[in-house]
């Protein structure tokens, strides 16, 4: 991995670290927060490895209209929304059910 990507990665995990129990964002929120708007595809690349970092919620980052399209990246079948719903996120049809109730922008909040 080229070095501006990994600088890149460990940003994206330092935002995610950051979503609140009980909410979620999206890898353009994330982008966007993080000055590279077009890069949405690049922030979930970071989500796709950040299963192994113990502090990185993943499982809170799903695309922009709340589909969980990262979940084939959890082990288990239904982990990721097995997450959400413990954190009392409803999902139905692999979609956030009240997406923007739970949505969480970084570019607001930090």
């Amino acid at each position: 991995m080229k070095p501006e990507n990994q600088n890149f990665f460990q940003k994206v995990y330092e935002v995610a670290e950051q979503i609140p129990y009980g909410r979620v964002t999206s890898y353009g929120a994330i982008a966007k927060y993080l000055g590279a708007a077009r890069s949405a595809r690049m922030v979930g690349w970071a989500m796709n490895g950040a299963g192994a970092i113990a502090n990185v919620p993943a499982h809170r980052v799903v695309n922009k209209v709340g589909l969980l399209t990262g979940k084939h990246h959890f082990d288990g079948t239904n982990l990721m929304q097995q997450l959400l719903k413990s954190e009392g996120i409803e999902v139905v049809d692999n979609q956030i059910v009240d997406f923007e109730k739970h949505f969480w922008d970084p570019g607001k909040e930090l």
